[in-house]
């Protein structure tokens, strides 16, 4: 490939999320245009408070998975830092990667900023990302596998390309679940090269955690919505979550910042006929004020007191550092006049 062709590929897929996002706000607008402001607002205040604890409490639940990323990408790249730098560096990599989008280059010049400081090289900070990568895809195909026999067949017979479409991403997820298991059992700990980074296998007991940890994270973020849905839309969770799935892998791919309009777009045009469109589009912003809004503002604010007790740990090491230079001068000076004296002492004055 060219260089011309490389910097006319990457500004297709720096422009495609800006695509993306005008294609889904258009569709939001057409899905939304008979309903006012007012409706949506109204919509969202209508949402029980038990409803909204339980969604903040399954957004907590969520992060504490999501840090866990982090937790088993240092093990398989053998790195070792304290508990709360692994928990620090996962919640605010994907605080940060769920609301700006493009997840390798926001959250990981976070973490790349954290991990250097925390003596985690750049290689091994990429395998941590690709490996993270890994865990969130398995994740996925997995819920599509089990959603797959969860969702009613009455419903997927109703349409012909339906079920032909399902059918064709259950036989993908489970060929991708399959073969990366397949590779872990006869190939674990080998090393596949690509470019100067070098992979290594990981074991089925990894490939394993990485596929509960993978499901647990998105059955909890879905859980977020679907507290705040379910008063106004009443679908079995079985159903909801491979839905939920489908739309959040669909927003990531999209490269749109959150997912934004795509994620929307997906759920109101999955709506049935006698579901009122305002309701649940409050639901669908509750839960990003939930699951996007308030994560970033919690451990943004933990990561900024970090930076500031850190600099301030800094200018008290430098400030004893400095107090330390200057009382060793003082000591040489000191030392070094009393030998200048005794010297001066012994020996005699000449006479003229």
């Amino acid at each position: 490939m060219s260089g011309q062709t490389k910097r006319i590929f990457k500004k297709i897929i720096s422009y495609a999320g800006i695509f993306f996002f005008m294609l889904a706000a258009f569709m939001l607008w057409w899905q939304l245009r008979n309903y006012s402001l007012h409706d949506i607002f109204n919509a969202i205040f209508a949402i029980p408070k038990r409803n909204l604890i339980a969604a903040c409490v399954a957004c907590f639940g969520g992060y504490l998975a999501l840090s866990l990323y982090d937790y088993l990408a240092l093990n398989y790249v053998g790195g070792r830092v304290s508990w709360w730098k692994w928990m620090l560096a996962g919640m605010l990599g994907f605080a940060i990667s769920n609301n700006a989008g493009h997840a390798v280059v926001s959250g990981g010049a976070i973490r790349y900023r954290l991990y250097t400081r925390w003596r985690i090289t750049g290689g091994d900070i990429l395998k941590m990302l690709t490996f993270s990568g890994f865990t969130y895809f398995l994740g996925c195909t997995a819920i599509v596998i089990i959603g797959f026999f969860l969702i009613p067949h009455d419903i997927i017979n109703q349409s012909s390309g339906t079920s032909m479409g399902l059918g064709a991403l259950f036989i993908f997820c489970l060929g991708v679940i399959l073969a990366y298991f397949g590779m872990t059992v006869f190939f674990h700990d080998k090393q596949i090269k690509i470019g100067q980074i070098v992979f290594k296998v990981p074991q089925t007991k990894t490939a394993f955690l990485q596929t509960v940890l993978g499901i647990t994270d998105s059955v909890l973020a879905g859980m977020v919505l679907y507290f705040c849905l379910i008063p106004f839309w009443h679908i079995s969770f079985g159903t909801y979550i491979g839905l939920f799935v489908i739309a959040q892998t669909t927003g990531v791919f999209s490269q749109v910042p959150g997912g934004i309009g795509v994620f929307e777009t997906i759920f109101l045009l999955a709506l049935p006929e006698n579901v009122d469109k305002a309701t649940v589009f409050g639901a669908l912003l509750a839960y990003r004020i939930i699951y996007y809004v308030l994560p970033l503002l919690g451990v943004g604010s933990l990561f900024i007191i970090y930076e500031r007790w850190l600099r301030a740990r800094m200018k008290r090491w430098l400030a004893e550092a400095h107090d330390k230079r200057v009382e060793v001068v003082e000591k040489i000076k000191t030392v070094t006049k009393s030998v200048k004296d005794n010297v001066t002492k012994k020996i005699p004055h000449r006479k003229k």
